[in-house]
Formats: structure tokens, sequence, C-alpha cells
């Protein structure tokens, strides 16, 4: 093993030390000459102690740590780790479910491969490198997942082309091997049709799958509102559960024509959704108040600190229109997947938003991501998915 090396700057070593993936740019003291973007490297304290092996790129996160062992970072190293992944899923029970065949099997600095997503819908494993460096890996990781799937494997399909920067001249998505045997999944009991090759992320959002369960246990004789519906997750399984009625939103065309082939997979709704091309904020201000339950699940609104006030102030617009809306005694499910606005940034601000619109509100449950998607206690940016559901009086 012979990686070109990084020396940190004195009194540096203690972010690695404590197990943090990250090395930022200004904790550098050396490196090699001759290092580029993607290229593996040892990293080591100004008293020349290993501190582990990342993933080097220019730019303000200079090295993302994937290993804190001096070892090759070989086909028993993805094993290794594909396999560590796999057994937390089977845990949860994931694995071999009939009613849930779609789960996230890798999930970046959650499973201490920075920069690597890999979902699973139902025979196929979906990649999504976001980071030059891990997409280097893809033919080997690839490999590893078929000796860990084994048999549950059907295909493999690199979803990186968006996700990596423009001038590496990866400008489409492709099979790394075999081919999906179906692009249906079952989640909960409910039926979709997964796009992983044109729809976004990996092809559906699999870290609402615990919230989307919540939504239908209070859906039941319910007239729903389903925001920024995308491939209309939470109106399927809410109808599933016994909606008298759901009507999904998004500005999206495309998003609505996925809804409505989900919505067609499961019998038994018809004459019960309506799908509405719309912008959420115009849309919300123009319904009536007869709506028992809103679900807003926007966009991320932020993705850095710049836009962060920006983003807080289109969530409190947001969210006191559907206060205004809701009928008394209604339940709002609002949720924020923006990792730079945190849980108490989020709760302020909802408040801020109640406050605006005079309603009386109450927390009801305080929500976040699934355990497939878990949050790295030594690297607390892998939590961003939050939500509140709140009673409305």
């Amino acid at each position: 093993m012979n990686y070109p090396k990084i020396i940190l700057q004195r009194g540096k070593e203690v972010s690695p030390q404590r197990r943090h993936l990250w090395i930022f740019s200004g904790a550098i003291a050396k490196a090699d000459s001759g290092i580029e973007s993607g290229d593996l490297v040892s990293v080591f304290s100004s008293r020349n102690d290993f501190l582990g092996i990342g993933h080097f790129s220019q730019g303000s996160i200079m090295v993302r740590i994937i290993s804190f062992e001096e070892k090759e970072i070989d086909a028993a190293f993805w094993e290794e780790k594909i396999t560590s992944a796999y057994a937390l899923r089977k845990s949860l029970g994931l694995t071999d479910n009939q009613e849930t065949n779609v789960f996230r099997l890798i999930h970046g600095e959650g499973d201490l491969l920075p920069g690597l997503i890999v979902d699973y819908y139902n025979g196929t494993a979906v990649i999504q490198a976001h980071h030059v460096g891990m997409h280097r890996h893809v033919t080997e990781i690839a490999a590893a997942l078929r000796v860990v799937l084994g048999a549950k494997l059907k295909g493999v399909y690199d979803k990186s082309a968006e996700t990596l920067p423009k001038n590496l001249g990866i400008e489409s998505n492709e099979w790394v091997w075999g081919k999906a045997e179906t692009d249906l999944v079952q989640e909960y009991g409910a039926t979709y049709r997964i796009d992983w090759e044109k729809g976004q992320k990996t092809g559906f959002f699999i870290d609402q799958r615990e919230n989307r369960k919540l939504v239908s246990t209070y859906a039941k004789g319910k007239k729903v509102l389903n925001t920024f519906c995308y491939s209309g997750g939470f109106s399927v399984l809410a109808l599933n559960e016994g909606a008298s009625e759901v009507h999904s939103v998004d500005i999206s065309a495309k998003a609505i024509e996925l809804t409505e082939q989900n919505v067609a997979l499961n019998p038994g709704f018809s004459g019960k959704h309506e799908s509405i091309v719309a912008d959420v904020v115009k849309y919300i201000r123009e319904i009536g108040d007869d709506f028992d339950l809103i679900v807003l699940d926007p966009p991320a609104f932020a993705k850095n600190l710049k836009a962060r006030h920006n983003a807080v102030q289109a969530y409190k617009r947001l969210n006191a229109e559907a206060f205004r809306k809701i009928k008394p005694g209604g339940i709002l499910f609002t949720f924020s997947c923006s990792q730079v606005v945190d849980k108490s940034l989020f709760a302020h601000t909802i408040t801020a938003a109640a406050l605006e619109s005079g309603r009386k509100v109450k927390v009801l449950h305080q929500l976040s991501q699934p355990a497939d998607h878990p949050v790295n206690i030594f690297h607390p940016e892998t939590e961003y998915l939050k939500g509140l559901v709140l009673y409305v009086e």
C-alpha cells in the first residue's frame, strides 16, 4: 500500500481521531505533488501518525476518509463494507420483506463511505456516486454487491452522471452489470413503478418510507392534500389505507404523470384521486378550508449556508399558508430535507409560521430519516431530514 501522503497542520488531527470523515483544506499542511481529484491518499498528523485513507479533491473538503485502518482499498475492502451495511438492513427486517422490497443499502457517511449511495429496488441496485473518487470504484462496488446480495441481485445501474462534475466526461448513466427484471416495487403493500433512469435521485424518495406509513395511519376517511408529490408516494399509501379523497400537487408535469401511473397500479382508487400541475404556494392560497390532512414535503430550499436565510423564509411562507387553510382539527405533516436547516431552526421557523397564521398548534410527532439512512454519531452532517406532525385547532 503506497498512496500519496497528506500531512495535517499541528492540532488538526483531532477531527479524524474523533472519527469525523472530512478533512478540510485549512487543516492541510503539506501534500505530495501530483495528487489529482479522485486519488486515494493516506492522511498523517504533523507527528507522522497515520490517521486514515480517503479520496482527495480540490475544494473546501479536501479528503473524504473511507478507512481509519492502514489497509489496501481492494475487492476485500468493498466486500467487507457492503457486508456490514447489508447486515444492518437485514437486522431491520428489510432484506427479506415481501411487503417492502425497496431500501437504502449504502448511505454515504452514515455507512462510512462518503460520496456513495446505493439503493435497492426489488432486484436492482442503483449506484449514485457524489464524488469522482468514489465513482472510480463503481466496477469494484458492483462486484462486491454481487457477492453480498447473491441471487437477490439482478442488475446494477450507475446513475452518477448528474451528481458528478460535467468536466469528467461522464455524460450518461449505464448498466454496470445485468439488467432489471422489473421496475415495480412494494412499500407497505402498495405498488410503485420506479424510474431510476430519468427520475429524481435514484428514482424514489426512500427516506420518507416510515413517514409515508405514519401519514397513512392518519388518512383513513380523510381528505388529503399531498404537495410536492413527485411520484405520489404519500398519496398512494394514504389511499391504500382508506383516505376518502387525495389531491396530489406538483409543479412538474412529469412528476404528476408518475403519480398517476402509481395510483393506477393500485386498484380501487377510482374517483378518489385528483392530480394537479401547479405552483404549490399559489395553489394553497386558492384552495378552500376542507382538507383534513396536508403534507408539505418540498425539495431542499437550501443546499448551502448562503441560501439558508432565503430557505427559512420560504419554509415560513409555505407553512403559514397551510396553517391558514387546513380544516380545524386537521393534521399537518411538514418536512425539510435541507441539511443546513437543522431541527431547531426548522422548529423555530414552523413556530413563526403558526404565530403568523393565528392558529393554535400542537406537536404530535417529531420525524427524521429511517434507520436504513443511518446517522453516523461521529459525523452529525449525516442527519438531514426533519419533520413535524402538527394538530391544528
